[in-house]
């Protein structure tokens, strides 16, 4: 019995000696995260009259970080509640500047580097300003320059950078902000050295982009920020200046910083977006002129055709009367390119099926008859139910002429009839043909039509349309009459 009893002792105070190991190790680990997330000295440089306000964001950015919570089993990093990302410095700088000039390797080192840095200072230019208007809301900051001063000490805390700001620098609310600073350890900066590679250019540009951003939302006004020397190529320190857009050149030119390196690129915050909205304006603009130059050329060709119209009134025999309307139907087809043009968004194409539908339905008025039912019906199998405005006019004018020479030669002596248009896809894995038919059931073309040799002079003008189309052409006069043409 005591052996059991002494076994049972010597359990209580293993265990014991357990539960006061994991208490020391917990009250250390406290004090781990503690000194992990508090900074030995200052986070941030200023001059003298700064110091006060620096003070006091640092104290307030400082109980910030403090509530570190990071839990791997969940994949999760939390400050204060909020749940923040670790990510490897050198993959938003020197690799990611390399990767970029090997994915844009065809547009050339230069361009690759400027799609590179716009991208980069956009992206951090926008991240300076959400971190910011998050932390001042939860903070409770409302100072323009209480906001401002918890930047480059949140700029520490988060790993971006140690900032100094120089004596020069005098913020405010307006075109006359300017900010000078250096970044002693930038992270960006820090990956090309740690590589051992020198940048002929400075290569901070989240740097620039973060801060720029914090700084925007501070003081709700648009700045932009340059570095204007950097470690990476060499420079003692790596030094920003930051002002609105308009007013960096001017700073560069006054403060005699434009030394060493003889031009700088001015950043603005999503330049490629502007630039593409101007681009998209002055496209609008040019989409506009053509719809009115479409408007104007279906107007003044409906003009000739009502001229041409009045004048065959005063035509008295019937022959000419007849080739004065196939002339207004060739220059009506036309017009109804131009018009569907101008109703359109797409100002290249036009829609294949309601173009064909809105002929035929012209040509059915112009040559149709009481006394006489004639169907016209299109047929269509298309890849793409759009055609060029390059081939929309010859092929809308052979199926004008085609359909016209149905409407007045195929059907004489006869009451009924039947015409049929019909498109369609006949490529394959080596060509994109299309091929189009006209036909009709009514008496006939001479077994020995030709088209090269024809006369007539709407079959000479189909058959130069169809050189127009690089189209092959034949004839089928079996059970009526059938027109093929073949063509891209």
């Amino acid at each position: 019995m005591t052996k059991i009893a002494d076994q049972m002792n010597t359990t209580d105070r293993e265990q014991q000696d357990l539960l006061d190991e994991i208490a020391t190790l917990k009250v250390e680990n406290a004090r781990l995260r503690q000194t992990a997330t508090t900074s030995i000295g200052d986070t941030v440089r200023v001059p003298d009259h700064f110091k006060p306000l620096f003070d006091q964001a640092q104290e307030t950015v400082g109980n910030y970080f403090k509530n570190l919570k990071q839990d791997p089993t969940k994949g999760t990093i939390e400050i204060n509640d909020e749940r923040y990302v670790l990510v490897r410095a050198s993959a938003l700088s020197y690799d990611f500047l390399n990767s970029i000039k090997n994915l844009y390797a065809d547009r050339g080192e230069a361009e690759a580097l400027s799609i590179g840095r716009n991208f980069l200072f956009d992206i951090a230019h926008l991240i300076g300003m959400e971190d910011a208007k998050a932390f001042h809301k939860k903070m409770n900051l409302t100072d323009p320059m209480a906001k401002l001063s918890a930047g480059p000490v949140h700029f520490a805390y988060s790993g971006w950078a140690f900032v100094e700001i120089l004596t020069a620098s005098t913020p405010s609310a307006d075109e006359n902000f300017f900010l000078t600073y250096h970044h002693p350890y930038s992270f960006e900066a820090d990956s090309w050295i740690k590589a051992q590679e020198k940048s002929q250019s400075p290569v901070c540009i989240m740097n620039s982009g973060y801060s720029s951003g914090w700084c925007a939302a501070s003081y709700g006004i648009s700045l932009t920020a340059v570095e204007i020397s950097c470690k990476a190529c060499g420079d003692d320190n790596c030094t920003f200046i930051m002002a609105p857009p308009d007013q960096i050149g001017r700073y560069l030119k006054d403060t005699g910083l434009l030394t060493k390196h003889a031009t700088y690129d001015i950043p603005e915050f999503f330049e490629r977006k502007v630039a593409e909205e101007k681009l998209s304006a002055s496209l609008q603009e040019k989409e506009v002129l053509l719809k009115e130059i479409h408007h104007r050329v279906k107007n003044n060709l409906q003009i000739i055709s009502s001229l041409l119209n009045l004048q065959s009134n005063y035509l008295a025999d019937k022959e000419s009367k007849d080739k004065m309307k196939d002339s207004i139907n060739r220059i009506q087809s036309m017009a109804l390119i131009h018009e569907m043009l101008y109703g359109t968004k797409g100002l290249a194409n036009v829609d294949i099926r309601a173009y064909l539908n809105q002929l035929l339905n012209s040509l059915g008025v112009s040559y149709g008859t009481d006394d006489k039912k004639i169907e016209c019906a299109v047929k269509l199998n298309l890849k793409l139910e759009k055609l060029d405005i390059d081939k929309a006019v010859p092929f809308g004018l052979i199926i004008n002429e085609l359909v016209s020479n149905s409407y007045k030669h195929a059907f004489k002596g006869r009451d009924t009839g039947k015409i049929s248009v019909t498109l369609e896809y006949i490529g394959d894995a080596s060509s994109d043909n299309y091929r189009l038919i006209v036909e009709d059931d009514g008496v006939g073309a001479p077994k020995d039509l030709d088209l090269a040799t024809n006369k007539s002079f709407g079959l000479e003008l189909v058959n130069t349309l169809a050189g127009q189309l690089s189209a092959k052409i034949r004839i089928e006069t079996n059970n009526g009459t059938k027109f093929i043409v073949d063509f891209k």
